[in-house]
């Protein structure tokens, strides 16, 4: 792999891993051209642009400055839009209706969003660059790598939400929405499938280390559902104190082209191609769409239930009253 100089030119390439070197902190880049990114999830696009022989023969990493002198020398779009979410409540599904509009860049949970994000838990010496970084390596994503992109719209990872404050704080005028769902349906779904916030310790350092310090020692029920309701608790301050809007799971597909339109950038007229796509399974998207929320809440425990209603249902029902009267003040 060839280290290059803050002097590169990186038109085409996008950051796809950054990390804790033994010097300093580095990013890989992987050569992209004008591919889109429409999988589902960016670490799909990734896997799709290594097979390409270029990049099986050369590739690049840098630096945190030639991330920062890259910006400098060609600022790419903003982000448009900040979505949070709580995990299995439709943020893949409004990422990939999204992503099927020609003119967004939509970037679905990165992971060196993530682990520039998470930066400062591992090295406190971060925090001194860590905005402009961050600035940074979305200007770089958001690059036109075809000439015709208009929005950058960011989709992260259902733990960065307790970072949302210093995105906030970068990004002030942009729009920040958090999705979540009925935590029973969160937790149903995380117990037959886990996601990696669901297991104690295997993100690395994360937010969880200070609002769960005993995780080890609780069972998984209990694990799980302190987890989605610290999630929930994170997103309800995100809309209450940071400007988040409030979206509910039940109203999807429709309020990506609804209430949200404007939000998102959704151009008039676009119902009909967006619902064409919500037709398929956002994660699967050679399948149909099955709805699965009755299936999850018979297939609780009274255990999980009580759990739930615990752990979990007190920032749920704060978020729904806040939604309410979020759409009742936009028309929705």
């Amino acid at each position: 792999m060839a280290s290059l100089n803050a002097t590169m030119d990186f038109r085409g390439w996008l950051p796809i891993r950054l990390w804790r070197g033994d010097a300093d902190w580095r990013v890989d880049w992987c050569w992209f051209g004008e591919q889109q990114l429409r999988r589902p999830f960016f670490r799909d696009d990734v896997e799709l642009a290594l097979r390409l022989p270029f990049n099986q023969a050369l590739r690049r990493d840098s630096d945190i400055q030639a991330l920062l002198d890259w910006q400098a020398h060609s600022p790419g779009l903003t982000p448009s839009a900040l979505l949070f979410h709580a995990s299995r409540c439709g943020s893949t599904l409004m990422a990939q209706l999204l992503a099927s509009q020609a003119h967004n860049i939509v970037l679905s949970e990165p992971p060196p969003l993530d682990s520039l994000l998470r930066a400062p838990l591992q090295d406190a010496a971060a925090a001194a660059w860590q905005g402009a970084a961050l600035q940074a390596l979305l200007s770089a994503y958001g690059q036109r790598r075809r000439g015709d992109e208009r929005q950058l719209l960011v989709k992260l990872d259902a733990w960065n939400v307790f970072e949302a404050p210093l995105l906030a704080a970068l990004y002030p005028q942009v729009p920040r929405l958090f999705l979540y769902r009925d935590p029973l349906e969160i937790v149903a779904s995380q117990l037959r499938q886990a996601g990696m916030q669901r297991v104690p310790g295997l993100l690395g350092p994360s937010a969880f280390d200070v609002l769960l310090p005993q995780a080890e020692a609780m069972g998984v029920v209990e694990y799980t559902c302190r987890m989605v309701g610290e999630i929930l608790s994170a997103g309800l301050t995100l809309c209450r104190q940071h400007g988040g809007i409030a979206v509910n799971y039940c109203e999807l597909p429709d309020a990506t082209w609804g209430r949200l339109g404007s939000v998102l950038g959704v151009p008039p007229g676009a119902e009909r191609a967006l619902r064409e796509v919500a037709v398929f399974d956002a994660k699967q998207p050679a399948m149909n769409f099955t709805a699965d929320s009755q299936r999850k809440r018979q297939e609780a425990s009274e255990e999980v239930r009580e759990a739930v209603r615990q752990w979990a249902t007190e920032p749920y029902n704060a978020l729904e009253c806040l939604r309410l009267s979020q759409a009742q003040a936009l028309g929705g």
